[in-house]
């Protein structure tokens, strides 16, 4: 009985042996099939690579070629835009250059103009210093020249006889020539910037004492004539002949000193036919 049951262990471990066996082959052939695939891959990489690398630099030569066509289609496109700005960059400069030659010529025109324009004003200051009476509405102002109503009237009131004359002309004489005095520079300025101006001074000790001596009319016909210089002669500071419209206080335009003149010469002519 023991030596059946050892058989039977014996036939069993062998059967199970066997399956082993088979398995082992089975597992053997799977193997080695996969490392057959493994080798076939291995061989296959290279080739796989060189396809993926002569593909690529395909891709790359086209994708080349139609940066290429873009590149001188733009350029093209760029060409023709500059050309176009350059001749239009010519057009205007040569119209700037006319422009340029136009004013030139307008300004030279115009300073003739402005010659003209004095010279006419001076002959017409010149001919209406004869035909312009003291009630003229339009005529001759000496702007700068001082005033010497308020001069005799206080000469009158502190002088008797030749005196009262003699002292006037004393009087206006001298500050006639002190208002030429460039060292005496009786102004001041308010404000800042555009908006500063020069005005008189009236703290000036000069014009102080003027005042206390010879009273506040006396001192105001002297401002005036400072004023007068400052805006029209401040350089000079002389005296200088204006057109003038007495009438509204104001400078006179060349066409109401034509008008004027023209009105004296006709009054004349039928005066004296």
């Amino acid at each position: 009985m023991e030596d059946k049951q050892q058989q039977k262990e014996m036939e069993k471990m062998n059967e199970e042996l066997k399956v082993n066996s088979k398995e082992k082959m089975e597992l053997g052939e799977k193997v080695n099939k996969l490392t057959e695939m493994v080798v076939e891959l291995a061989n296959k990489i290279p080739m796989l690579e060189k396809k993926k690398n002569e593909e690529l630099k395909r891709v790359i030569k086209e994708k080349n070629e139609e940066l290429k066509k873009v590149i001188k289609e733009k350029n093209g496109e760029l060409n023709k835009v500059t050309k176009e700005m350059n001749k239009k960059l010519e057009e205007e400069r040569c119209e700037f250059e006319e422009l340029e030659d136009t004013n030139s010529a307008l300004l030279i025109k115009e300073r003739q103009s402005n010659d003209e324009i004095q010279e006419a004003r001076k002959e017409l200051i010149r001919g209406l210093r004869d035909l312009s009476g003291d009630r003229s509405t339009i005529g001759v102002k000496r702007m700068g020249e001082v005033d010497d109503k308020p001069f005799m009237k206080v000469c009158i009131e502190r002088f008797t006889g030749e005196n009262v004359d003699l002292e006037h002309a004393m009087l206006c004489s001298k500050w006639q020539r002190t208002l030429k005095d460039p060292n005496w520079y009786p102004f001041k300025r308010l404000g800042t910037g555009e908006k500063m101006k020069e005005v008189v001074d009236e703290e000036d000790e000069k014009l102080k004492s003027l005042r206390d001596e010879w009273g506040e009319e006396v001192k105001d016909a002297v401002k005036a004539s400072l004023e007068e210089l400052n805006e029209f002669n401040p350089s000079g500071r002389y005296p200088v002949p204006i057109l003038w419209n007495f009438e509204q206080g104001r400078k006179a335009t060349l066409k109401e000193g034509i008008a004027h003149m023209t009105k004296e010469l006709k009054a004349r002519n039928r005066e004296h036919p």
